[in-house]
Formats: C-alpha cells, structure tokens, sequence
C-alpha cells in the first residue's frame, strides 16, 4: 500500500534575524589631537624649548574628565598659577618703578586673569592638545571661542582683553598654567627660566599705559564733543562683573570681566565701536535712548523708574509680590529681612525677577525692580 503523505500545515514564516547591532563609532571630540607625541611636539614649537621630562608635558595636557588612572594636570595648575603670578610680579616690579602696590596689583591681576589666560590658549590653539571626555566642556569652550571672534573689530592675535559676555571657561586659563608649571619643573625651578620661555605668550602685555582707562577717557572725550555723557553702570552676573555704558539714555556698550577694571575697559571699547563706526551712531546726534540706563543701580530709584517704564511702553504695570520674611524667632526687628519678586508683562512674554533679601520691604521691592531694569536691557 503505498503511504498517503499528508502536507504540513504551514505556520507564519518566521521572523528575520535582526540584523547584527551596529558598533558606535568612537570619534574623537572636536579639535583633539589623538597622537600624543605630536601634541608635546606641537608645545615645544611653540615655545622653542626641549622638555628633558615629556611626562611632565602629557600630565600638563590630561584633564581630570580623561580617566581614573591617568594624572590630571591639577597639581600642575596649581604650581602655574603661583608661578606665573611671581614671575609677573617681578616683571612689574621691575618695569615699574614709580608704581606702588596697588597699581602693580590690578597691573598683574589684568595679565593673569582667568580671561586674559583663557584668550592665550584661544590664540595659540591649546585647547585640542588637551585630553578630556567631558562633552559639557567642548561646548562651553566652543562658546567662548566663537565669541572672542565675533568681538567686533577684534584682532585675535593682538587682543589684550575683549568685550566677550560668555565668561571664559577656566579650563582654558588652567591650560596655560600647567604648561607653564611644567616648563617650571622641568627647569629645575628656575623663575628666569620659565619666563624667558613663556613671556611671549602673554603678548601683548598690559602694561600701565594700556590699561590706564585709555578707552574711557577716549569715550568721555567723544561724549563732549557732542555734548553728550557717558555714564557706566555695574553690576555682577554670577562670578563676572559686567559693565554697561549708556549714552543719553541708552546703553550702547556692555563688557564683562572677573576683574572690575577689565569689564570697564571692555565695556568702553564695545562702546567706542559702536559709536564710531556701528549701529549706535546716531545716539551721539539724537541722544534717543529707552530711558532705563541713567537709573540702573540707583536702588531707591528702580520701582519708580520701572513703572514709568511700564506706562511708556503701554504694558501694565508691574506686579510686586512679597515672597518671604525671614526673621529670627524672638531676634531682633533690624534682623528681619524681606525678598520680593516682580512681574512685567511684555509684548515678548512675561518676566519674572527676585530680588536681593532686604531690612526693608521698600527695599527689596526696589531691589526685585533693579534685577528687572537690568533683564529688560538685556532684551
């Protein structure tokens, strides 16, 4: 009998392998030298000397983000810094010899700052001999470098100090300084040494002459002539200090700093700028301004000035809540503070702004007014 050979019932075909999962690739972040003995070579070009210890050089170049195992350069910044500042010192020292502490002082605060630091790394390319894994970083340092060259009329290769409102990142400036502490301890320690090598870096050098407000009294000299006033007005934003110039009534230059004197100066000569040959050239002729600048700072003065502001610009008013009292149980009525907020309604939204703890209500009112006045010239 010959067999009957029943079909198999056939099931859904079965799904498809899924196809083997790709391997990430592994770039390197943006701007970084993978080859390490390229990049010691690269600062031993720059700065015409042989390292006896290149070991010192790849610790200088290895940020803390790079790896657990590897030496990060933190206890070489911490050597630079020192370093660096004595060997300006001396420098100032020498090369001032009627000037007295104080000047040498701002004199030395303005060539080692965090800033002018971070614009030496900026202008010789150190940032991608540096190790890292840190993707926050690259973002931030490419901020500050897309800035610096955005500065107008700015020449990067001259450029003392800028009128950059990203502050400098101190990766830049701790750069800088581990290279020089390197160079230090590789030379036995010899202060002579490390600036015969690295001086040039610095170039150009702040000296009394450039940093004695040349550019603010370039700008009150413009004002007069045309019968205008320059006024500045300062205030802090996190750690920097930032310095907006107003001419009649409006602000047409804004600098910022960790040091005061910088901003200023950075502030004047974003001023002068605009004045000379940009967009502000006609407040030197009109004076038409939005009526904020002449107050800022001026802490009695805010809540009034902004609600006139407010009126003038047909929002509403704005809106001032009491958010908390702090006071002591028991303690003393002068120990009682107060904090305010305030609210203003724009055409571009509404913004909010707290204000410092004050004794008075009065005065924290005022104080959440002058943040406000602040934000709105931002605007």
């Amino acid at each position: 009998m010959t067999p009957v050979h029943k079909p198999r019932k056939r099931g859904p075909p079965a799904p498809s392998p899924p196809p083997p999962a790709a391997r990430p690739v592994q770039l390197p972040p943006p701007g970084f030298i993978a080859d390490r003995a390229e990049a010691a070579a690269r600062v031993e070009r720059l700065l015409r000397y042989q390292f006896r210890d290149r070991a010192l050089l790849d610790e200088a170049l290895t940020h803390q983000s790079f790896s657990d195992t590897a030496t990060s350069y933190q206890r070489l910044e911490f050597v630079g810094d020192a370093a660096l500042g004595l060997a300006f010192t001396n420098f100032l020292y020498l090369t001032n010899p009627t000037l007295g502490p104080g000047a040498l002082s701002t004199l030395r605060a303005a060539n080692i700052s965090t800033e002018k630091l971070a614009r030496v790394a900026v202008r010789h390319d150190l940032y991608p001999l540096l190790r890292r894994k840190c993707a926050r970083l690259d973002l931030l340092v490419g901020q500050f470098i897309d800035s610096v060259k955005e500065e107008l009329n700015e020449d990067l290769a001259t450029a003392p100090y800028g009128g950059s409102v990203v502050k400098a990142p101190k990766v830049l400036a701790d750069i800088v300084e581990s290279i020089a502490a390197a160079v230090y301890v590789d030379c036995k320690f010899d202060l002579e040494k490390l600036w015969k090598v690295t001086r040039w870096l610095f170039e150009p050098i702040v000296t009394a002459e450039t940093i004695d407000e040349q550019p603010v009294r370039t700008l009150h000299e413009l004002c007069q002539k045309h019968g205008k006033v320059a006024q500045f007005k300062t205030w802090q934003r996190g750690g920097m200090m930032v310095v907006n110039v107003f001419v009649g009534g409006e602000m047409v230059g804004l600098g910022s700093s960790e040091q005061k004197v910088i901003a200023k100066l950075n502030a004047a000569r974003d001023a002068l700028g605009k004045l000379v040959s940009g967009a502000k050239q006609q407040v030197l002729i009109t004076g038409v301004g939005n009526g904020l600048g002449d107050e800022v700072g001026e802490l009695r003065e805010c809540k009034h000035k902004l609600t006139e502001h407010c009126i003038g610009k047909n929002w509403p008013k704005p809106i001032f809540n009491l958010l908390f009292r702090l006071e002591r149980e028991g303690g003393p009525a002068h120990e009682r503070k107060f904090v305010c907020s305030v609210q203003v309604e724009t055409q571009n939204g509404t913004f909010v702004t707290i204000g410092d703890p004050m004794s008075r209500l009065k005065d924290a009112e005022n104080s959440a007014a002058q943040k406000m006045v602040e934000l709105l010239l931002q605007l």
